[in-house]
């Protein structure tokens, strides 16, 4: 569902970033899809190729600063270099200034605003709505950063802090706002890894607001639309996507129902309809998993917990081992438990050299599951740690191997025993014996 909200989200940014990257000039845009694409197309001849080259230049610019140097500010570069060349050669194309009148150059005074039961009572239903929608927003646009840098967001944080920070700006006369996809997809492509980027995000408005504000005028709209554009193309996650409608029948359905409502109704019903059709597909699953067994005797021999066959002797010496660790998923892994999995096998691989996931007691896994892990397999080979997964059955394997759960970020062994074997053997030490076992 995220990956088709996301992508539906970037074809949003795209459509609205259109007329300015055409210089087209239309008296009033319409809000939605299909209504702006028409309007757009009937305004075509009025394209200002001026504006044309400015975009793509920055566009260039962007792209290859990032292949060649992948450490420069791009973004900045482009914006920067747009904005001299059209100032410089007094090209007609739109920028802040002549489209806004440029940008204000100190902050209002904080004031108290008034307060009374019956206003309280007449925006209450709309203030929920824009509470559930901005939380909504905020923790997609999280999840989305999650998986562009591999870090975990924190939902409780992120919550709390959004709402003072929302008062606080109610208090200067600002509007509420949420975390946008946009913004941060921009601001981690530009190389953030921590909430520190944010904060020193605000600072440099700040200080640009107070000091360079002129300047912003010269900014041509055009160059901005290009940074949005290149913005909505990484966004896309095209592989992530291309993967799951190869995945199944219910999880292109899921994706392609969030996508579709996402782009031409809005992206309340495109995450509401997502998660209700997500939850009857994992409700079919687990009927589909129910089964009866009429063969006799029904009483089979007593198996150990994990179902790998007889209980074998426990091997302290495994389990002291500082730094492998096993950690075995015992039913469902599916997308209302991908996030906390998700998590303590983030935090295994920050503080380990190698360990081992065993799916033997997992009887089936969904795309968000699947997704999950794959983020843990590319952070433990970024950070290189070893990671084997013990135990899939033929459906669980197929499924991680379609989300990119492959050698070399992951390695498949039938038995936790073999797996420990392997690491030991990789790092010099003597092999495991096959009735070794570690307790995760």
């Amino acid at each position: 569902m995220t990956v088709g909200f996301t992508a539906g989200i970037a074809v949003v940014i795209f459509a609205t970033q259109i007329k300015d990257l055409f210089g087209i000039t239309l008296a009033k845009e319409p809000g939605e899809l299909v209504p702006k694409l028409q309007a757009l197309a009937g305004a075509l001849h009025t394209t200002n190729f001026y504006a044309v080259t400015v975009a793509a230049v920055s566009i260039a610019i962007i792209v290859g600063l990032r292949k060649l140097r992948p450490a420069w500010p791009g973004i900045l570069i482009a914006v920067a270099f747009a904005a001299v060349a059209v100032w410089a050669l007094a090209l007609p194309v739109e920028t802040i200034g002549t489209k806004f009148g440029g940008i204000p150059r100190e902050l209002p005074w904080p004031s108290w605003p008034a307060f009374s039961l019956e206003k309280a009572r007449a925006v209450l239903p709309d203030a929920i709505a824009f509470a559930l929608l901005g939380a909504i927003e905020s923790l997609l646009s999280a999840v989305v950063a999650d998986g562009m840098t591999g870090r975990r967001h924190r939902s409780n944080c992120e919550l709390v802090a959004q709402g003072f920070a929302n008062i606080g700006s109610a208090l200067f006369g600002g509007v509420c706002v949420t975390g946008t996809i946009a913004r941060t997809a921009t601001n981690v492509r530009a190389g953030a890894r921590s909430p520190i980027a944010g904060m020193l995000h605000s600072l440099f408005l700040l200080l640009f607001m107070l000091i360079a504000a002129p300047l912003a005028s010269y900014i041509p709209l055009a160059a901005l639309a290009a940074v949005l554009a290149v913005v909505a193309w990484n966004m896309a996650e095209k592989h992530e996507f291309l993967t799951l409608i190869r995945s199944s029948w219910g999880d292109a359905t899921v994706l392609l129902a969030t996508f579709l409502l996402t782009i031409f109704r809005d992206l309340t019903e495109g995450i509401l309809v997502g998660f209700a059709l997500g939850a009857v597909l994992f409700i079919n699953r687990m009927a589909e998993m129910t089964g009866i067994e009429a063969a006799a005797p029904l009483v089979a021999d007593d198996r150990a917990d994990d179902g790998n066959g007889d209980r074998k002797p426990y091997d302290a010496g495994l389990a002291t081992d500082p730094d492998v660790v096993v950690y075995r998923i015992s039913g469902a892994f599916f997308f209302g438990a991908a996030s906390t999995v998700g998590s303590v096998l983030d935090s295994i691989a920050d503080t380990h050299k190698a360990f081992v996931v065993d799916f033997a007691a997992v009887p089936f896994l969904d795309s968000t599951a699947a997704n999950a892990m794959s983020r843990v397999a590319t952070k433990a080979q970024r950070q290189g740690i070893k990671l084997f997964i013990t135990g899939a059955s033929p459906p669980v394997r197929r499924a991680l191997l379609t989300h990119g759960v492959r050698p070399p970020r992951a390695k498949f062994r039938e038995t936790i025993a073999r797996a420990v074997a392997d690491i030991k053997d990789e790092r010099g030490a003597p092999p495991v014996a096959e009735n070794g076992r570690v307790a995760g």
